[in-house]
């Protein structure tokens, strides 16, 4: 697999991750858009979030929106070097799926990140990095991927 263009990785990450809440929030709030269904997932002390702004306003959820986007981070941190996150990436996958999240979700988080991308850079997010953040995306949910093999 190709590796993506760390450069172009870096310089987009920078400017997002001086709010990483904000555009976390921008992330999820298009995630619940395009994929209502996984609202009910996220559940804490059995309580269900009766709308996605209850959910988006909660102190629980905005913790899982912080440990995102450091996610995000440690993969920009290491895109030179991905398979160092890999056994991490792998427990991480694991955990979601017991929570019953499924894989083919990841692709609309793909897709929700890529938003947010767009929406925090404007023009600058050209179509080379938009590239190169789908490359890195798609090798981040490779390495999870392996938490739903066998059992």
């Amino acid at each position: 697999m190709e590796r993506p263009e760390p450069e172009l990785i870096r310089q987009s990450w920078r400017e997002v991750s001086r709010s990483p809440l904000e555009h976390g929030t921008v992330l999820f709030t298009r995630l619940f858009d395009l994929e209502p269904d996984l609202l009910p997932l996220f559940q804490y002390n059995c309580r269900q979030f009766s709308s996605p702004e209850d959910c988006l306003s909660s102190p629980e959820f905005l913790d899982h929106i912080r440990k995102v986007m450091l996610v995000i981070d440690a993969a920009v941190t290491n895109v030179e070097d991905l398979s160092s996150l890999e056994e991490y990436l792998a427990s991480l996958g694991r955990k979601h799926r017991a929570v019953g999240v499924k894989l083919s979700s990841f692709s609309t988080v793909g897709e929700s990140l890529l938003y947010m991308l767009e929406k925090c850079l404007g023009p600058a997010f050209t179509p080379a990095m938009r590239a190169a953040w789908s490359q890195l995306y798609g090798a981040v949910v490779q390495a999870m991927s392996r938490g739903w093999d066998g059992d």
